[in-house]
Formats: C-alpha cells, sequence, structure tokens
C-alpha cells in the first residue's frame, strides 16, 4: 500500500515468524515499541507504525518517537473524514473528552460505545455511523463493511497530514487537553457488588451516572469509567481530568473506594 502511494519507507522484522522472537505483537504496549522510536528518531522519519499478530490493530508514534494515544488517533482520523462532511463518529468510553469535542467541533456527531469488537460493529451497522475506533487500536469503518482495517486507518491519518502540511506531534498537541490516569487494574473478587457501591457513592455526591460499561461516573471538571474483567476478578480504572492535580487527586480517592 505503501509503495502504490508513493510513500518510502523502512521495514523492521518484517518477515513472518509466528514464535513473534523480537518482541510481543501488541502496538499499544510501549515496551514493544522500543525498537519502533529509536528507527524514526534514527532515520529521521515522518513516522512509525506498528501492527499486532494479525494486522488488526495499529499503534503510532510521531517523529519524535513518542507515542501516539489510540483516542488522539480515533479524534485525528475523524477530523479527515469529517473534512468531507458532517457523520457520525463511534468512540470507545475510555476515550477522553477530547475525541467527542473534535467530532462536535468538525460537525461530526459522537457516539459513544462499550469495548469490543461485536458492540461496536453491530452499534456502527445499526446506527449507519461512517467510523468507529477503540483505545487498544481497533479502528472501524462503514467502507470495509464495519469491521476493523487498520491500513484504511493508516492512509487517513497520512492523507491528514499531507493536507495539514504538519508533523504529527504539531496535530496531536492541540488534543492534550486533559490528564489521564491510563488503565489501572484493580483485583477484585465481588465485582458487582463493588461497582453498586461505586455508583451509590458518586451517584449522592450528585455525578451524571451511565451504565453503558461498568459505571461512568461524570463531574464537570474530572469523569472516570470503572468496568469489569470478563474473564478476570478485575475491575478496570480509567480516569481523566482538567488539571494534572485534580487527576491525581480523584484517582487517589477511587483508589480509596475500590480498594476499602
Amino acid at each position: 500500500v505503501l509503495e502504490r502511494l508513493g510513500i518510502e519507507y523502512k521495514g523492521l522484522y518484517l518477515d513472518v515468524d509466528c514464535s513473534f522472537p523480537n518482541h510481543e505483537a501488541n502496538p499499544i504496549k510501549e515496551e514493544t515499541l522500543k525498537d519502533l522510536k529509536e528507527a524514526v528518531k534514527r532515520e529521521g522519519a515522518l513516522l512509525g507504525i506498528a501492527f499486532d499478530g494479525d494486522g488488526d490493530r495499529l499503534g503510532v508514534v510521531d517523529e519524535n518517537g513518542s507515542v501516539v494515544p489510540g483516542d488522539f488517533l480515533i479524534a485525528l482520523i475523524a477530523k479527515n473524514i469529517l473534512r468531507k462532511g458532517g457523520a457520525k463518529i463511534l468512540y470507545d468510553l475510555r476515550s477522553s473528552k477530547v475525541v467527542p469535542e473534535v467530532i462536535r467541533e468538525m460537525g461530526g456527531i459522537p457516539v459513544k460505545s462499550r469495548v469490543g469488537h461485536s458492540f461496536i460493529s453491530r452499534k456502527m451497522k445499526e446506527e449507519d455511523i461512517e467510523f468507529g475506533g477503540e483505545l487498544s487500536g481497533h479502528f472501524y469503518f462503514k467502507k470495509t463493511f464495519y469491521v476493523e482495517s487498520s491500513i484504511l486507518a493508516l492512509i487517513n491519518l497520512l492523507e491528514l497530514i499531507s493536507r495539514e502540511n504538519a508533523k504529527l506531534s504539531e496535530l496531536v498537541k492541540p488534543l492534550k487537553r486533559y490528564y489521564k490516569s491510563g488503565e489501572v487494574n484493580f483485583e477484585v473478587r465481588d465485582k458487582e457488588g463493588k461497582l453498586k457501591e461505586i455508583e451509590e457513592i458518586y451517584r449522592e455526591r450528585g455525578a451524571k451516572i451511565e451504565k453503558i460499561d461498568g459505571v461512568t461516573v461524570e463531574f464537570e471538571d474530572w469523569w472516570f469509567n470503572l468496568r469489569p474483567s470478563n474473564t478476570e476478578d478485575l475491575l478496570r480504572l480509567n480516569l481523566e481530568a482538567k488539571t494534572r492535580e485534580l487527576m491525581e487527586e480523584k484517582l487517589k480517592e477511587v483508589e480509596e473506594i475500590i480498594r476499602g
């Protein structure tokens, strides 16, 4: 695809080896992108890309070797798609608040979804959604019959960079409006009981509560989602706030309730 687009590239570990001798085939893990980051900076590349083992997830680093989070990629790809006109854009509920903000700014309609291929693909088909993305690097398109296409995601990203005549880091910078905790896992045996407790505590404090996937608690200047693992005795927390100080304060607060 890159050759047909006339784009010069250099590859890392392109020989197929299902034992994955160089690193785990997970493009959203920082440690698996170490060699890619170094190569991008060494070669003076525009960006670096990484795929998972079956090619349905995409990870990206900018020209400085910094990882571009999956939700920022959703916002950037949405921006490129929406320049052609308004459309519905789906994002997973772990994403930064900047994602729906950018979608609205571009004249689109943001649609929040629970995590998971089957849920997202079905919702996109039912609601005629043009594009959707997950924090995990899965990107879905109406053009590909509502399934993942990391190649089409990459093409949209490259097109945006070309049209904006900007470095990737410059496109990412305006998206850094909030401070995120990253996903934090907690071992909890009674997952449903703890979710109910969290819901009751924050409902009494006047929060907006959603139960699309686990419990999402939202205040004006911070929010979090706490959802159960389907396979382990774990609760997964994602929290975001307007300032770093508030994020750290509220992360500690929620952690204490979960562990209590």
